[in-house]
């Protein structure tokens, strides 16, 4: 049997050139995903700071919703002659 001459081959030998390349690409994606990593960390940390003022304008909203559901009460009764 022949082999056909459209098969590849793998071959056992591999140039310096193509293992440093390949270990470079490595070391990139490394240190990408530690920056990406980082990045996350700090974000986080930012969230975190936030969550307080987060709370309060979440209870501030809902004073302001009470005080203008207030002021309407007021002007209805100011319009309707203090009934």
């Amino acid at each position: 049997m022949t082999s056909s001459p459209n098969r590849w081959r793998l071959d056992r030998q591999i140039s310096a050139a193509v293992l440093v390349a390949v270990t470079l690409q490595a070391a990139a994606a490394l240190m990408w995903a530690g920056r990406a990593s980082a990045r996350i960390d700090e974000m986080q940390k930012r969230l975190d700071a936030q969550a307080p003022v987060a709370e309060r304008l979440a209870r501030l909203e809902t004073q302001a919703e009470a005080t203008r559901a207030a002021l309407v009460r007021i002007e209805a009764k100011l319009e309707g002659g203090g009934r």
